[in-house]
């Protein structure tokens, strides 16, 4: 019988799932999709690469502010990905590892169980967060560490949760109400209202945001830059948005032919203070009316709202995931910030991964690569058999967090 474990870090946004032998995730989109060009034909994750005009994209999303709350389009989804040519092997040969939100309802919890194991009959489940994830993933690249903080930005929100021996200090995690979602959608609004009505492309928009924006590390000198004419700004660029003939991906124009006259076919966007302001968002939320602490801010709140003994650790350890830290001069922001609102006796170190999205779900490997990964943090198919929704509920929200 085979030992094969994979694991699948569920996002609010995208999958990422691979076999543990596996040196990088399959990235996969966690969302059924029509096209307005092919309407009667539906994407299921990544066969979205097949359609061949992405404007007007219409998306239905299982997860909704970061739970999952559509069971039917998720199951259809868990169809397409627990396959036998997906996961290489049967599923009743397959140990998984699979993440969930924080605190996450316990509904959900006992349905997510029942389809894994009833529907898809893994032989043996171990249900985690993505933060312990990565809190593995850090412990064995430091081996002495015990403590860490992460920090988790996603694509419903950004979480705060500082972790010891594997276990998540609850008093002490700290919930941002804002993700790539709602930085897309504040993009989208701006776009709309300065420029060209761009609400219903909310994949291109997405696009846009990750070829254009980034965190600003001196906001106000930014702001002057961008009110300076022509070649002075070096902040502006142009984006030609893709018209699905010519142009299939939208892109940056070259920066040597910005100022002179444009002469394609396609659509032109002019990004400007727009870059650096609609990320902003992460760290001063009060800018769009979110009356809540900026992510340095609730790091620290974090931490001190932790046992006092963990504290200096988690200063020193803190690691910073998810698609949002991928922007440039993400982790430079954080570290700075920090730094200037810490104890000064106190050492700060912030980690920013080479590839912090997918950083949980090499974490994932690392915990299936445990020695006793099957007895301590696993519930296998005979256990449920025997003992029901009891053994996962002490398997994973008792002993784990």
């Amino acid at each position: 019988m085979s030992n094969h474990t994979v694991v699948l870090d569920l996002g609010g946004y995208n999958n990422k799932l691979g076999s543990s032998t596996d040196e990088t995730p399959r990235v996969i989109p966690n969302f059924l999709s029509k096209a307005k060009h092919e309407r009667r034909k539906v994407f299921f994750g990544d066969q979205l690469t097949e359609c061949k005009d992405f404007s007007g994209l219409f998306y239905v999303l299982p997860f909704q502010k970061g739970y999952l709350v559509n069971w039917d389009v998720q199951r259809q989804l868990f169809d397409y990905l627990f396959n036998k040519d997906t996961l290489k092997h049967e599923p009743t040969d397959v140990n998984i590892v699979v993440s969930e939100p924080q605190f996450n309802f316990t509904s959900v919890k006992e349905c997510l169980d029942e389809i894994l194991f009833e529907e898809h009959r893994f032989k043996a489940v171990c249900r985690t967060t993505a933060c312990q994830l990565s809190s593995w993933k850090k412990k064995e690249e430091e081996s002495n560490r015990m403590c860490c903080l992460v920090v988790d930005s996603g694509f419903s929100f950004t979480h705060i949760v500082p972790i010891c021996n594997g276990k998540i200090i609850k008093k002490a995690v700290r919930r941002i109400d804002i993700g790539g979602k709602l930085l897309t959608n504040h993009l989208k609004e701006i776009i709309s209202y300065r420029q060209l009505h761009v609400l219903d492309e909310t994949y291109v928009m997405n696009q846009v945001k990750e070829d254009c924006c980034y965190v600003s590390n001196d906001f106000m000198n930014d702001i002057q830059i961008t009110k300076r004419k022509k070649k002075q700004n070096t902040i502006a660029r142009d984006y030609i948005l893709p018209d699905y003939t010519n142009v299939k991906r939208g892109f940056i124009r070259p920066l040597d032919e910005m100022w002179s006259k444009y002469t394609g076919t396609e659509q032109l966007l002019r990004v400007n203070n727009e870059r650096f302001t609609v990320p902003e968002v992460l760290f001063h939320p009060s800018d769009i009316g979110i009356q809540q602490m900026g992510i340095p801010e609730a790091i620290v709140d974090s931490i001190h709202a932790s046992p006092a003994m963990m504290q200096p650790h988690l200063y020193q350890n803190v690691v910073l995931t998810g698609g949002n830290v991928t922007l440039e001069g993400f982790g430079k922001r954080v570290d700075t910030e920090l730094r200037s609102m810490a104890p000064i006796d106190l050492d700060v170190n912030v980690t920013e991964p080479e590839n912090p999205s997918c950083y949980a779900w090499h974490g994932g490997v690392s915990l299936s690569k445990h020695k006793n990964f099957i007895k301590e943090f696993c519930v296998t198919k005979q256990e449920y058999e025997e003992s029901g929704r009891n053994i996962c509920y002490q398997k994973f929200d008792e002993g784990v967090t």
